[in-house]
C-alpha cells in the first residue's frame, strides 16, 4: 500500500518517491519503538508510562497483540520513553535507527543495515521469519562472521516460547481490516498516518503484525497450523550447508527438548496453546536429523519429548504430514529408523549384564520413544495413501444375551479381557482410520520394518508387556508395523498357547468341580484312507455339540498306527487334509496358474457347510501352530477383516477378468456396435461343460451400451419404482428428483442406493430388481429425507423447489449416515 502525495507542476518525480520512502521509514521506526516498548520496557523499574512494560502497573501482552497497540499508539502520537540508562542493546537501537529515520538520512536502506550492525548480538530478536534470518545472513556475510546468526539460532531453537512464534504464515491485513482494528479516524493527516502504518507494517515481511498469524487474528481449522511449513524449508536449505550454523541447531535441540518434554508431561501446555505444535513441525523439517551428530543425543531427546505429545496433537501432526509427498514421508520414516538401529547396534541386548538378567530392547528409552514417533509417520502414511473407509460388511446390532448364570471363571474371581474383540490403537479411532482400510500407502509398509529390533526382542517378554498393559513396561506389539512376520507368528504362537493352557486349567477344576473326567485335549481320531470324512463329521458334532473344545491343543491319532502327538502328528494331519481339500478333482476350489492362487468353485456341489467346516479346519491348524501352503487372494484375508470385496479386488483374484472389464468402462468407441456383447457369461461346470448367466433379466437379449455399461442402471431403477402417498410417476417433484438423481456422480448414486436400501451394490437382475417406493412425507418442510431400508422405502417431504429439493437429497446421503434410515 503506497502513500499518496501530491507534487507541483514540473517537480521531480523522484522526489516524491523519496519522500514517500523517507516518510514510510520513519513511521515504520517509530512503530518498532511503540512495539519495543510493549513488549520489553524501556528497562526503568520505576517507569510512569502506561504504555510501557516497564510500568509497574502494565498489563503483559502478546506479541500480536502489542503489533496492534503500537499503530493505535502512532496514531494518537503516544508518549515514547526514552531508555533508562540500564537498558542497553535493542531500545538503543530502536532509539538510534528512529532518529537517523527522522533526520531523513537519503540512504535508508544503508540505514536499516547500519541499525541491524549496531546490534551485535541481535537480543532483541524474540522470534525467526524468513525475512529477519535473510537480513542477519546477509549481514554475516558481509562481515564474514558468522556467529552473530549462530546466537539468535541458538536462542531461538533453544526456547519453546520463541520456536512457536517462529515462522508464522502470513496474514495480510487490509485497510478494511486495520480501521476495525484501530477505529475510525477522520482527522486527514491522522489518516495519513494510518496510511504510512499500514504501509511500513505490510512491506516489511518481518513485522509482528503482518508476517505472523495470531489465535485473534485468524482462527485456525482442526487440520490447519499457523507455520510457514515451505519458508521453514527455504531457510533450512540456505542455513544447512553452514557446519556451524547446523551445530547451532543440534545443540539448541539438546536443550530444548527436555523442557518441552517437561511442558507437555506436567503443564498440560499443548491444550493451552494449540500453536505449541508448531515447534515439532519445524524441527522435524531439519533433513539432517539422522546424521550421526543427532543419533547420540539430540534427536534421543527430542523423540521423548514428542513421545508425550496428547492424541489429539499426535493427530493433527498425522493429517498434516498425510498431505506431505512419499520422499518427505521417508525422510522422516528414515530418521526414526535410523535412531532405532543405531540404539540397537550400539547396546548389547543380547548378553546379560552383572545383574545376571538380560538387557531388554523394551527398557531403552530412545528405542522406545522413536518407535512411538515412527508410529505417527506410518498412519500419516496410511491416511496419505489411497484409502478406502467405506465398503465394510455391516456390523450385527443385536446385543448378545447375557446369561443369568454364573460361569466358572466369574465364580473363581476372573474377568474375561478384551470382550469387546481386539484392542484397538487410540491413534486409529482419533484419526478414523485403520491400516485395512489402506489400498496403497504413500511407501511401502515393508519400508517401516526394522530387522534389527526384530532380532533382539524378546518376543515372550514383549507379548507379557502387552497382554498386563502396564505403564511402565512397553510393548512392540502396540506397534505391529515394525515387526516383521517371523516376529509377528511368534507372538501368535504365544497367544495361542495361553489359549490352550487356559482351557486346559478350566477343565480339570470342572472336572474337580463336577466330579466327571473331562478330555483337556481336543482329540481327532482318524483314518487315513478316510481322512476328510472322519476330521470334518467329527469337528461338525464338536462345533455343535460345544465350540469351545475348539480352543483346547489338539491331538491327532491315526487308526491302527502308533504314536504320541507332540505336534509333528497334527502337521502330517493338517498336510493330507489341505492336500485333499484342495486338490482340484474334488471340486471344492479352483487354482489359477496365472496367479498361483486358490478360488472357490461356483460350480462346487459341497454345501456352504461344508465351507464352513474347511475353514475350522484351517483355523485350527493356524491356532496349532501349523503352516500350511494355502494361497487365497487378498480379498479373502479383507473379507475375514470385515471389508466387502469390490470391483478392484478382481485385478488380484481375476486379473484377466477385471483387466476385461476395465477395459470396457474406459472403452471410448461405441460399446454396443464394436463389441457386440450382452448382460450374459458363460461359465464352465465341474464336467468342464460351458453354462450360461444372465447378469440381469433376459440379459442375453439387452446389449451393452456406453449408457449401461457400469451397472448402476438408474433408468431402470425409475421405470420399476412405484409410488405412494399422493405422489404419482407425473408429479413435478418426483420428475424433478429423477432429474437430479441422473445427474449425480457415479459416488453420489452409491450413497443415494446406500441410504435408501442399506448397500450401495445392485441385485442380482439389477437396480430394476429393487422394487423401490417413494412416500410423501408431508409438505414442504426443513427436515432431511428418510428411508426404510428395509422395504427399499423413500420418505420425501413436498419441498418448494428443485433447488431445495437437491441440497437435502445431497446432505442426507452425505451427513446422514446411520441417521435417517429406518
Amino acid at each position: 500500500m503506497a502513500t499518496a502525495c501530491k507534487r507541483s507542476p514540473g517537480e521531480p518525480q523522484s522526489d516524491d518517491i523519496e519522500a514517500s520512502r523517507m516518510k514510510r521509514a520513519a513511521a515504520k521506526h517509530l512503530i518498532e519503538r511503540y512495539y519495543h516498548q510493549l513488549t520489553e520496557g524501556c528497562g526503568n523499574e520505576a517507569c510512569t508510562n502506561a504504555f510501557c512494560a516497564s510500568c509497574p502497573a502494565f498489563l503483559r501482552m502478546d506479541n500480536n497483540a502489542a503489533a496492534i497497540k503500537a499503530l493505535e499508539l502512532y496514531k494518537i502520537n503516544a508518549k515514547l520513553c526514552d531508555p533508562h540508562p540500564s537498558k542497553k542493546g535493542a531500545s538503543s537501537a530502536y532509539l538510534e535507527n528512529s532518529k537517523g529515520a527522522a533526520n531523513a538520512c537519503p540512504d535508508v536502506r544503508m540505514n536499516k543495515k547500519d541499525g541491524l550492525g549496531a546490534r551485535n548480538d541481535f537480543k532483541d530478536v524474540t522470534y525467526l521469519t524468513e525475512e529477519i534470518v535473510y537480513e542477519i545472513l546477509e549481514l554475516c556475510r558481509e562481515r564474514e562472521d558468522f556467529s552473530p546468526l549462530i546466537r539468535v539460532i541458538g536462542r531461538v531453537f533453544s526456547s519453546a516460547e520463541a520456536l512457536v512464534q517462529s515462522f508464522r504464515k502470513v496474514k495480510q491485513h487490509t485497510k478494511e481490516e486495520l480501521k476495525s482494528l484501530q477505529g475510525k479516524d477522520e482527522d486527514k493527516d491522522e489518516d495519513e498516518k494510518e496510511k504510512a502504518a499500514g504501509s511500513a507494517a505490510m512491506e516489511e515481511g518481518s513485522e509482528a503484525s503482518s508476517s505472523r498469524v495470531g489465535d485473534d487474528a485468524q482462527k485456525l481449522g482442526p487440520e490447519d497450523v499457523s507455520v510457514d511449513i515451505e519458508a521453514v524449508r527455504r531457510v533450512y536449505t540456505r542455513l544447512l550447508s553452514n557446519e556451524k550454523i547446523e551445530t547451532a541447531f543440534l545443540n539448541a535441540l539438546v536443550y530444548l527438548s527436555p523442557n518441552v518434554e517437561c511442558d507437555l508431561t506436567y503443564h498440560n501446555v499443548y491444550s493451552r496453546d494449540p500453536n505449541y505444535l508448531n515447534l515439532f513441525i519445524i524441527v522435524m523439517e531439519n533433513r539432517n536429523l539422522h546424521s550421526p551428530e543427532y543419533l547420540e543425543m539430540a534427536l534421543p531427546l527430542f523423540c521423548k519429548a514428542m513421545s508425550k505429545l496428547p492424541l489429539a496433537a499426535q493427530g493433527k501432526l498425522v493429517r498434516l504430514w498425510s498431505k506431505y509427498s512419499a520422499d518427505q514421508i521417508r525422510r522422516m520414516m528414515e530418521t526414526f529408523q535410523q535412531l532405532i538401529t543405531y540404539k540397537v547396534i550400539s547396546n548389547e541386548f543380547n548378553n546379560r549384564n552383572l545383574g545376571n538378567e538380560r538387557n531388554l530392547v523394551n527398557d531403552d528409552d530412545a528405542i522406545v520413544a522413536a518407535s512411538k514417533c515412527l508410529k505417527m509417520v506410518y498412519y500419516a502414511n496410511v491416511v496419505g495413501g489411497e484409502v478406502d473407509t467405506d465398503h465394510n460388511e455391516d456390523d450385527d446390532e443385536e446385543p448378545i444375551p447375557e446369561s443369568s448364570e454364573l460361569t466358572l471363571q466369574e465364580l473363581l474371581g476372573e474377568e474375561r479381557r478384551n470382550k469387546k474383540g481386539p484392542r484397538v490403537d487410540p491413534l486409529e479411532t482419533e484419526l478414523g482410520v485403520k491400516t485395512l482400510d489402506c489400498r496403497k500407502p504413500l511407501i511401502p509398509f515393508e519400508e517401516f520394518i526394522n530387522e534389527p529390533l526384530n532380532d533382539v526382542l524378546e518376543m515372550d517378554k514383549d507379548y507379557t508387556f502387552f497382554k498386563v498393559e502396564t505403564e511402565n513396561k512397553f510393548s512392540f506389539m502396540t506397534c505391529p508395523f515394525i515387526l516383521n512376520a517371523v516376529t509377528k507368528n511368534l507372538g501368535l504362537y504365544y497367544d495361542n498357547r495361553i489359549r490352550m493352557y487356559s482351557e486346559r486349567r478350566i477343565t480339570v477344576l470342572y472336572s474337580l468341580v463336577q466330579g466327571q473326567q473331562l478330555n483337556p485335549y481336543l482329540r481327532l481320531k482318524v483314518r487315513r484312507d478316510h481322512i476328510i470324512d472322519d476330521a470334518l463329521v467329527r469337528l461338525e458334532m464338536i462345533a455343535m455339540e460345544n465350540p469351545a473344545d475348539l480352543k483346547k491343543q489338539l491331538y491327532v491319532e491315526f487308526e491302527g498306527e502308533q504314536g504320541v502327538d507332540e505336534g509333528g502328528v497334527s502337521k502330517e494331519f493338517f498336510q493330507l487334509v489341505v492336500e485333499e481339500i484342495f486338490n482340484p478333482d474334488i471340486g471344492m476350489f479352483t487354482y489359477d496358474e496365472s496367479t498361483k492362487l486358490f478360488w472357490f468353485n461356483p460350480s462346487s456341489l459341497e454345501t456352504e457347510g461344508q465351507f464352513t467346516l474347511i475353514g475350522i479346519v484351517l483355523g485350527l491348524a493356524i491356532y496349532n501352530n501349523c503352516i500350511l501352503d494355502v494361497h487365497f487372494p487378498m480379498v479373502v484375508y479383507r473379507k475375514l477383516m470385515g471389508k466387502k470385496g469390490t470391483f478392484r479386488d478382481l485385478g488380484d483374484s481375476h486379473p484377466v477378468l477385471y483387466q476385461s472389464l476395465k477395459d470396457l468402462l474406459e472403452y471410448e468407441g461405441n460399446v454396443e456396435d464394436d463389441m457386440m456383447i450382452t448382460f450374459q457369461i458363460s461359465q464352465t461346470d465341474l464336467f468342464g461343460n460351458p453354462m450360461m448367466y444372465d447378469l440381469k433379466e433376459n440379459g442375453d437379449k439387452i446389449p451393452i451400451t456406453n449408457e449401461n455399461r457400469k451397472n448402476l442402471d438408474f433408468q431402470a431403477l425409475e421405470e420399476t419404482t412405484e409410488y405412494d402417498g399422493g405422489y404419482t410417476r407425473d408429479s413435478v417433484l418426483i420428475r424433478e428428483f429423477w432429474e437430479i438423481v441422473h445427474s449425480f456422480t457415479d459416488e453420489q448414486k452409491r450413497l443415494f442406493l446406500q441410504f435408501t436400501t442399506g448397500t450401495d451394490r445392485a441385485p442380482v437382475g439389477g437396480l430394476g430388481k429393487l422394487k423401490m417406493i417413494i412416500a410423501k412425507n408431508g409438505p414442504d418442510t426443513e427436515r432431511l429425507p428418510t428411508s426404510h431400508t428395509c422395504f427399499n422405502v423413500l420418505l420425501l417431504p413436498e419441498y418448494s423447489s428443485k433447488e431445495k429439493l437437491k441440497e437435502r437429497l445431497l446432505k442426507a446421503i452425505t451427513y446422514a449416515k446411520g441417521f435417517g434410515m429406518l
